[in-house]
């Protein structure tokens, strides 16, 4: 299974039939699917520091550090929970290659692709065929 992932415009995709080459076919499907967002932790370790920081404000010595502690819990929690609560879309892009076989084609953006479309796929991704 190949998956790709980057930066930037070009959007993520998983190839579940990964060709040995490039290889060309035709659009049969483009199937829009909502997903659950992978949590990254960013949502725990953001949550975490504004809940210990507004712990922080609260009381004096132990009182103080008990209420940080709390909040830097709480806050973690509450954090990754909304990260978890995100969904994407994926789109599924089935591919009939020109020898027959199947390959579905997961990213994030259709790419302004169609059924009927020719197109090559390669380890970079899917490419329109003119």
């Amino acid at each position: 299974m190949l998956i790709l992932s980057g930066c930037g415009p070009q959007p993520v995709y998983q190839v579940t039939q990964p060709p040995p080459a490039p290889r060309v076919g035709t659009v049969e499907s483009i199937r829009e699917q909502v997903e659950q967002a992978q949590p990254s932790g960013a949502g725990l370790v953001l949550g975490a520091l504004a809940g210990g920081g507004l712990g922080s404000l609260v009381g004096a010595g132990t009182g103080r550090t008990v209420a940080t502690v709390v909040g830097a819990v709480g806050g973690g929690y509450v954090g990754n929970q909304l990260e978890k609560s995100k969904t994407q879309v994926i789109y599924q892009i089935g591919i009939r290659y020109d020898d027959g076989t199947w390959a579905t084609i997961r990213q994030s953006a259709p790419a302004g692709l169609k059924v009927g479309d020719r197109v090559r796929v390669t380890d970079n991704g899917l490419e329109l065929v003119h």
